[in-house]
């Protein structure tokens, strides 16, 4: 069986050279440029999500909107999986960064997390 995060990497790569953006073929000017909109596409979809959820306490016509904080959540992963290819990670590099950088993270809780040290992650 076809590993879901291979597949929908696969799935965004197709999407992004459907529109003309193909992350491997890119120059470092093209990957900055590309990061950076990545990263304004996704603030973006996060400020889409805060507006889903009543965070005007001042305001009583808001309401929870669950279906749609899901909607951007699914948007923002398009994004973060575009800007993955764009840095040159496949799926698995994201898997493994991610499994690593957990560890990293459940050892900073059980050391109390008293210290911000960024060597940790180094490794990573």
């Amino acid at each position: 069986m076809t590993d879901r995060l291979d597949v929908l990497f696969e799935m965004q790569d197709a999407l992004n050279r459907r529109i003309g953006v193909d992350a491997g073929a890119m120059t470092d000017e093209e990957r900055a440029h590309w990061v950076l909109n990545y990263c304004r596409a996704m603030g973006q979809e996060i400020a889409e999500l805060t507006d889903s959820v009543p965070w005007k306490w001042w305001a009583k016509y808001q309401q929870f909107d669950q279906q749609n904080c899901r909607v951007e959540v699914i948007d923002m992963l398009h994004f973060l999986i575009s800007l993955a290819q764009v840095l040159g990670m496949s799926a698995e590099d994201l898997y493994q960064g991610y499994t690593m950088k957990h560890a990293v993270n459940v050892q900073r809780q059980e050391d109390g997390y008293a210290v911000k040290d960024e060597a940790d992650s180094r490794h990573i």
